[in-house]
């Protein structure tokens, strides 16, 4: 029997039953269901959510180019990959590094700048190797083309004159082009069923989230409190339904906000409620690169708020705009601000307003 047993079939499972079997009784000597593995990938992505949500498109070109690959990615944000799309999910701890120490691949992809995450590509075992990998107690290049995104994550003046967005960089380290290709993202379909009550809540309004907090790494990205109570007061004026977003750090403030303008707020959940939830708006406003990378994979318009970082970075589909101070930004990748006066103080209520007044009109 032993010897009938495909293990090169991609929906061979290690020691559990395969899906065929499980559903259709379908045994491997017989079998019309077996796909033979003509590639195994693997992605070393483990930074933030929101770096794996938009270095997911790569998925959508490994699949194009090898219908029969093997996907695993390693990540310290798994919830956030759908596992019809990659084979196998790793958690990035002591046991997957194990594991993947005692894995051929044929192509192996590091597009994480951090020590741990080049290490790892130095040790696996793969024929093709893309990214950033170590190399004599630094930092370094696998192939020629990752020179350009180290480099310039290296010096502020040459991040500045950068034009390329992220997945333009990243399709060229793995020697490949962008063509449009999709994010994907795990989306519980419970929970966004559950928040389809924001449209009944809503009464035909247009649902327009409101995502208020930065994180506590780039504060100088904090738009001011009067700023949101004033558009979400506009915004209720002129129709719409704005619902406020965020997590815990954000629950409090996100109450002051409610109670001062009138604007929903449903409260703080975990990331798969949060991104359900989110799924149910009908545009998103925020000030955080997470959230546009939720927003860009739910196919949500989007007003971005930026100003300390390069605008060229961002992609977002022709379904989104990006809004910057008038006065411009003095603290490039800062998080302290060199104003006395924030420039963030410079995109006013109207200029969002305006910007979701076009986009809804469009959508």
């Amino acid at each position: 029997m032993i010897e009938s047993l495909k293990f090169n079939c991609l929906h061979f499972k290690g020691h559990i039953p395969c899906t065929p079997n499980k559903l259709r009784n379908k045994v491997c000597i017989d079998c019309d269901e077996y796909k033979p593995i003509k590639k195994r990938i693997l992605i070393i992505k483990l930074g933030a959510i929101g770096d794996v949500i938009r270095t997911t498109p790569l998925v959508v070109k490994y699949r194009e180019l090898y219908p029969n690959c093997h996907i695993t990615w390693v990540t310290q944000s798994p919830d956030v990959l759908p596992t019809d799309h990659v084979n196998t999910i790793l958690k990035f701890d002591f046991i997957s590094v194990y594991t993947l120490k005692h894995m051929k691949f044929d192509v192996a992809v590091n597009l994480d700048k951090e020590p741990e995450a080049c290490m790892l590509l130095k040790d696996v075992d793969s024929r093709e190797k893309y990214g950033f990998i170590w190399k004599d107690h630094h930092i370094d290049v696998a192939t020629y083309y990752a020179e350009h995104k180290l480099i310039t994550g290296l010096f502020d003046n040459i991040s500045k004159q950068n034009t390329q967005h992220y997945l333009d960089e990243i399709f060229e380290i793995c020697h490949l082009s962008f063509n449009d290709e999709p994010y994907l993202m795990n989306v519980d379909m419970g929970y966004a069923e559950k928040w389809q009550s924001l449209k009944q809540q809503a009464s035909g309004k247009p649902v327009v989230g409101l995502n208020t907090g930065c994180g506590k790494r780039w504060t100088t990205r904090l738009w001011p409190n009067d700023y949101w109570i004033t558009l979400i007061k506009d915004l209720i004026r002129d129709g719409y339904f704005p619902v406020l977003l965020g997590g815990e750090a954000e629950d409090e403030n996100n109450h002051v906000l409610s109670s001062e303008s009138g604007a929903f707020y449903p409260g703080h959940f975990s990331l798969k409620e949060f991104i359900a939830l989110t799924s149910n708006c009908d545009l998103v406003v925020t000030q955080v690169s997470m959230m546009m990378h939720i927003v860009t994979a739910l196919k949500v318009p989007l007003v971005l708020m930026n100003n300390i970082f390069n605008r060229h970075e961002f992609y977002l589909y022709n379904n989104g705009v990006i809004v910057e101070p008038t006065s411009g930004c003095d603290c490039y990748y800062g998080n302290t601000c060199k104003r006395e006066r924030s420039c963030m103080h410079d995109i006013s209520a109207d200029m969002i307003k305006t910007e979701i007044d076009k986009l809804l009109k469009r959508s």
